[in-house]
């Protein structure tokens, strides 16, 4: 399979010969750029007791409680089953509690704990750190959540 076969428009009137070098590429800068924000959340998530990945799922459960395993996995664009062994482990920390909807065995409910909402206290301060780290304004950084927003809702519908 050819990236034409994807739908991608190819053609182009510009020269081609710098297409493949690593530092014009918009993956290479997203991505790198997401590995320095993850080790720039690694100590201030460290003290929290947080991997990254579970501070997602805390964000997640912190702006609306008592979501299904489905609906915290859509809102953070992974797999159900990567998830499970994650909220597995919040749970065993007493972060939260999962539990089988009555409705539906198939469903499971994640509901926060009390130290599971108390630990959002304690994570105020983490996006001001991130913001002081950036350097930027936070309208810059908003601008430019703005843009990245846009342009995975633009990645998204190539895909569908």
């Amino acid at each position: 399979m050819t990236i034409t076969d994807q739908g991608f428009d190819m053609t182009s009137e510009r020269d081609t010969c710098d297409d493949l070098l690593l530092d014009n590429q918009a993956c290479f800068a997203l991505h790198s750029t997401s590995l320095m924000m993850t080790k720039v959340y690694k100590p201030l998530l460290q003290a929290l007791g947080l991997t990254y990945p579970q501070y997602l799922a805390m964000m997640v459960l912190w702006e609306k409680d008592g979501l299904t395993v489905g609906e915290i996995s859509t809102k953070l664009l992974t797999d159900p089953g990567s998830l499970t062994p994650l909220l597995k482990r919040l749970e065993g920390e007493g972060l939260l509690s999962r539990t089988r909807s009555r409705d539906d065995e198939r469903v499971v409910i994640v509901e926060l704990t009390a130290k599971g909402r108390e630990l959002k206290e304690r994570a105020q301060t983490v996006p001001q750190c991130i913001l002081g780290a950036s350097g930027f304004s936070i309208e810059r950084l908003q601008n430019l959540q703005t843009e990245l927003q846009a342009l995975r809702s633009n990645l998204q519908q190539t895909l569908t």
